[in-house]
């Protein structure tokens, strides 16, 4: 048993493509025209980190209730956490990607941390050894 995926809802495809692939550094694994449940156009977008099992399904917001939640999934929290074995080079690649970074690098027990933010506003941890 395994998560195959996760949904992050997003205000459009292709911005959240190039923040996940660009910014960093996902790889964009499907993108394919589709349908919603009532027979309107929509894209199947899945990005997810090299070598990674899970995969990120980025869907854009349809409707007022889902575009409510753009940035907002997890209340505000922390929801997402991004594990890389070179914190320093990840952060400043990022940095320099123009990803928005709303704390400081920090080590702490389990390793280095700093929140940052997605395309759509999500709260992320970046997480290196200590």
């Amino acid at each position: 048993m395994r998560i195959d995926l996760v949904t992050i809802v997003v205000a459009e495809y292709d911005p959240a493509i190039e923040f996940f692939t660009g910014a960093l550094g996902f790889e964009l694994v499907e993108d394919s025209p589709s349908l919603t449940n009532d027979g309107r156009p929509k894209r199947w977008v899945v990005v997810r980190p090299p070598g990674a099992e899970t995969g990120i399904l980025l869907a854009r917001a349809d409707g007022e209730r889902q575009g409510a939640v753009v940035g907002d999934q997890v209340a505000g929290r922390v929801g997402f956490f991004l594990r890389v074995d070179d914190f320093d080079a990840a952060y400043d690649r990022m940095v320099t990607a123009g990803v928005e970074f709303v704390s400081l690098p920090r080590t702490e027990p389990y390793g280095r941390v700093a929140v940052f933010r997605d395309v759509a506003g999500n709260r992320w941890d970046l997480l290196g050894p200590a």
